[in-house]
């Protein structure tokens, strides 16, 4: 919107109906032409609970909103817990090829080499020893099921599990995951609860590794000092994004650590309305949930 199709400020200018319905799609002109300046912005997504519903569907609206960011100038991308074989296809239903998604809580970060067929490589990657860290966890849950995600992206696991989507990966005895170097380890107990988890966690004290509870019987594990947020500053500072142009969104515990990136440095950050209380305290905004479309409702608003 520039300064000639409105009034002086604080004026009131009193028109037809035809000509406020030509003012209002000259501004809605205004908003999706790349010619007009605006802020661009850095807009990262979570995916499930945030772009993404629990049957896997869309949140509504929401690739009209990106593609409506898109056309504002804006650079949209995705910040997962997911290993990139659980992200690509999520990629190409949002309609969007970014320069860098980061993955698997930050501890791998991939680059764009071909936007046609989503070709990506492996930017950066962060790895730890998880011979301890398993070894502590199955003394407290000898019924668990594990996997490890390896540097090159295979992925390891004890017990078939469907929501792991298990592209590139193989089944292994328990003793064969802690035998090298992994982005990550994933422990999933279906008796534990959220909560049991992170009191769990908190008694037996995973010090030398970074963690997240998931909604249900889930935690993620990476590498010490390892989340979203220190993937996303690798590709903030690659790209050339002001640390303040930075708008953030999630749902979940794993996404308090780009909430407080984003709010630190000036950016936003907002929450999805389903979220645990701790997260929507931690953000600095809360949107509709996911299936109310609360990602179109902020996109829509830039």
């Amino acid at each position: 919107m520039t300064e000639a199709h409105l009034p002086p400020t604080g004026g009131i200018e009193v028109v037809k109906a035809r000509k406020a319905a030509k003012i209002v799609e000259r501004v809605a002109r205004d908003t999706d032409d790349p010619s007009v300046p605006t802020e661009r912005l850095l807009i990262v997504l979570d995916i499930d609970g945030t772009v993404l519903l629990e049957d896997e569907s869309l949140s509504p609206g929401v690739v009209d909103a990106i593609a409506h960011a898109h056309c504002a100038g804006h650079e949209v991308m995705i910040a997962t817990g997911r290993s990139w074989e659980g992200t690509r296809d999520i990629i190409r239903s949002l309609g969007i090829a970014p320069e860098f998604v980061v993955c698997s809580n930050g501890a791998v970060v991939l680059a764009r080499v071909g936007a046609d067929d989503l070709q990506y490589e492996r930017w950066h990657i962060e790895t730890f020893d998880p011979a301890d860290v398993l070894t502590l966890l199955r003394e407290h849950l000898p019924d668990a099921r594990y996997l490890v995600e390896l540097p090159d992206g295979e992925r390891l696991y004890t017990e078939y599990l469907q929501d792991w989507r298990l592209t590139n990966a193989r089944q292994v005895r328990f003793e064969e995951l802690g035998m090298q170097q992994v982005c990550r380890i994933v422990v999933v107990a279906p008796e534990q609860g959220a909560e049991d988890f992170v009191e769990l966690v908190e008694r037996i004290g995973l010090h030398q590794v970074s963690y997240a509870v998931g909604w249900t019987a889930w935690l993620d594990i990476a590498p010490q000092g390892v989340d979203k947020s220190t993937g996303l500053e690798l590709v903030r500072t690659e790209l050339g994004f002001d640390p303040a142009h930075v708008l953030v969104m999630g749902d979940g515990r794993n996404d308090l650590g780009m909430f407080r990136w984003a709010l630190e440095n000036g950016g936003r950050a907002v929450a999805m309305e389903q979220g645990p209380q701790e997260v929507r305290d931690a953000a600095g905004e809360t949107t509709l949930s996911v299936e109310a479309g609360g990602v179109a409702a902020v996109l829509r608003e830039l």
